[in-house]
């Protein structure tokens, strides 16, 4: 996500938005119902960021997304989908491009949707979803993909995050328990790197979700990008603090080297490698680490300054469609097929990410990994993703907040501070 948690601004705020360009699949001319004109099939576009390990990984999205639409098109022999997955790093970008130049998809499955609704290139979501499937939806989720009371972004998966830690290497620094505070945090780190660990507490701060990552540091220092009042507060005390005290951990070497140039995906194979002794985490780690060979981990709540915290960062990510091709019809067929069939729940299995639906979580209620995220969603805290310009600000975020452990961190927030309010 970053469950990763979604890079120009150039076309305003759907240009800044969140995914790449397409691919080129062709197709016969198209009735406004999405029918075929002539007979014939109709392809529709898609473009989907990739949750797996890249394009020759097991896990990889173009291989999942391979299966779901072979499977939709056997059962609707006159509708085929044509796939495009794109890293995290380089869809927003992509996608910038892709809009400009006027090629869009027809489904767009990424991390936010806001600033393409200012836009006006999404379809409503009961335009392309059915009344059954809409039900589906938790409320709460559902509730997020509305802008000015009306519904254009689908939740699609979502996770929350917590902190993880090696127990064999806290056992080996003499550590009996996972840290609650940030004092706790930094004397854990001292024990770790005392005993060997390379890197005591690892902290991605590079562009795939520095957003992410920051935002569980803000809200342990009662901040965050939003104050109470709903006003942009990127460059509070709080969040300058926060700062402050990652970068006495960094300046310390008790994280991750150079935070600002690390993704979470390079943070999370070192943790899996025995190299990390705690890092944040979501369900979606969990494969990664396994497949690294560590099975002997810890997950417990986030620590904040004084006490850890009663919520986390919630994720979700979005699908939505686009209204330019005139094919609704088509793809309310295969939004429904996605959330009635087997390809939510296969999404859940391979990338251990969390369902969107009441009969989703109902399936995962028993998946004891699963339970302290499923657990930890009913209180969690999400991103400003209602706000237009939040995608502004992710994307900015993702490209130069990690600067703040070695700049000063007033400045670099203050410019973040700026793209929000755009003064």
């Amino acid at each position: 996500m970053n469950i990763k948690l979604v890079t120009s601004a150039t076309l305003g705020v759907a240009a800044a938005l969140v995914l790449s360009s397409c691919g080129s699949g062709g197709g016969s001319s198209t009735q406004s119902d999405g029918k075929p004109a002539d007979g014939g099939t109709v392809t529709l576009k898609m473009v989907a960021a990739d949750y797996g390990g890249g394009p020759t990984a097991e896990d990889s999205g173009a291989k999942f997304w391979k299966t779901v639409t072979d499977e939709f098109t056997a059962a609707n022999p006159t509708i085929k989908v044509d796939v495009q997955v794109i890293n995290w790093n380089d869809i927003d970008e992509q996608v910038a491009t892709m809009v400009q130049n006027g090629q869009f998809p027809d489904i767009l499955q990424t991390g936010d949707y806001s600033g393409f609704v200012k836009e006006g290139l999404l379809h409503k979501v009961d335009e392309v979803l059915s009344p059954a499937t809409q039900s589906d939806l938790l409320p709460k989720f559902a509730e997020f993909g509305k802008v000015d009371g009306a519904a254009y972004g689908i939740p699609f998966v979502s996770s929350a995050r917590a902190l993880f830690y090696n127990k064999q290497l806290f056992s080996k620094a003499g550590i009996t328990e996972p840290p609650k505070t940030w004092d706790e945090v930094k004397a854990a780190a001292e024990k770790l790197k005392k005993s060997g660990v390379a890197q005591p507490f690892g902290l991605p701060l590079g562009a795939e979700e520095a957003q992410g990552e920051s935002f569980l540091w803000f809200m342990g220092n009662g901040g965050g990008y939003k104050d109470a009042s709903g006003n942009w507060a990127i460059n509070s005390p709080q969040n300058i603090e926060t700062f402050k005290f990652l970068k006495e951990l960094h300046d310390a070497g008790l994280t991750t080297p150079n935070p600002g140039t690390k993704d979470r995906k390079d943070v999370w194979q070192d943790f899996g490698a025995g190299k990390v002794g705690m890092a944040f985490g979501g369900p979606m780690s969990i494969p990664q680490f396994e497949k690294a060979g560590l099975t002997d981990f810890g997950v417990a709540p986030i620590p904040g300054k004084s006490a850890v915290l009663d919520t986390t960062l919630g994720v979700q990510d979005w699908i939505m469609a686009f209204n330019k091709n005139n094919r609704a019809d088509a793809i309310k067929k295969f939004f429904d097929f996605f959330y009635t069939g087997t390809a939510a729940q296969k999404i859940s299995d391979t990338y251990k990410l969390l369902p969107v639906t009441t009969s989703g979580i109902q399936k995962l209620s028993s998946d004891e990994k699963l339970k302290p995220f499923l657990d930890a969603l009913p209180k969690a805290t999400f991103y400003p993703f209602t706000d237009p310009k939040w995608t502004e600000v992710s994307n900015e975020a993702k490209q130069s907040i990690g600067s703040a452990i070695t700049k000063d961190a007033a400045e670099v927030l203050g410019r973040l501070q700026k793209v929000a309010t755009g003064s």
